[in-house]
């Protein structure tokens, strides 16, 4: 081949694509939140957060009235409804319940579930004299329990690491922390990287497939360790990115 060949064909090879920037997130503000659990300590600091960053939210629980009397004590135009209302009408849904009802409940929603964005931040523990440890559910973790559970949603995870008590002080502006995110699909992931984004204070990294969840979720027996040692409220940084 002479180098008139190779440049000819040089140039009519199609130039390669910039390399997508990590951290161009898409616009989540118009999606609705829906928080399962969202009457529990997690879940109204989350519900909380989002909302008063301007996210739409919808709490639910098992009893509607319940979610309506922790949606009116929060504010910020929050709704409550029950689990299969607050999964039917929201965007992206957030698993907050507790680990002992966590599968159940995902199985009584798996049609309202259908088709929606997943995320749990649900983390199977357990605890004795000797403090928190971690379960390993027959599926490898909560997230991918979930995905299990749930064949026609995209399931991703995120937000174990989050104090409650700081989500709910209203004397707080912003929360300093970083929320590791996992799922199958990049652009799930950078949707709830990017609703993260929306909490002041608050970065949402990705961390690998659902496949990792279960350590993820397991660093919260450390980190309730650190918070008993310290008397604090710890969360985690993910230096140099």
């Amino acid at each position: 081949m002479t180098s008139t060949d190779s440049a000819q064909q040089s140039a009519k090879a199609p130039a390669k694509a910039p390399a997508k920037d990590p951290w161009d997130l898409p616009d989540v503000s118009g999606l609705v939140v829906g928080v399962l659990g969202g009457t529990g300590p997690q879940g109204k600091g989350l519900a909380y957060r989002l909302a008063k960053a301007g996210q739409k939210v919808i709490i639910g629980s098992r009893a509607a009235e319940r979610a309506q009397a922790a949606a009116g004590e929060l504010g910020h135009g929050i709704e409550g409804a029950d689990n299969a209302e607050t999964a039917g009408r929201s965007d992206i849904v957030i698993v907050a319940v507790p680990w002992e009802g966590h599968g159940e409940t995902l199985e009584s929603l798996r049609e309202e579930l259908a088709g929606k964005l997943v995320v749990d931040c649900v983390n199977p523990l357990g605890f004795d004299k000797q403090g928190a440890y971690a379960l390993e559910p027959e599926e490898g973790s909560a997230a991918q329990q979930a995905a299990a559970l749930l064949p026609d949603s995209r399931v991703t995870a995120a937000f174990h690491h989050l104090s409650a008590v700081l989500l709910q002080d209203p004397e707080i502006d912003e929360i300093d922390t970083d929320v590791m995110v996992l799922g199958e699909v990049r652009a799930d992931v950078e949707i709830v990287q990017a609703l993260a984004g929306r909490i002041p204070g608050m970065r949402g990294v990705f961390a690998g497939r659902l496949r990792n969840a279960h350590q993820v979720e397991s660093l919260v027996a450390n980190l309730i360790s650190v918070n008993r040692r310290y008397k604090a409220h710890a969360g985690l940084r993910v230096t140099d990115v």
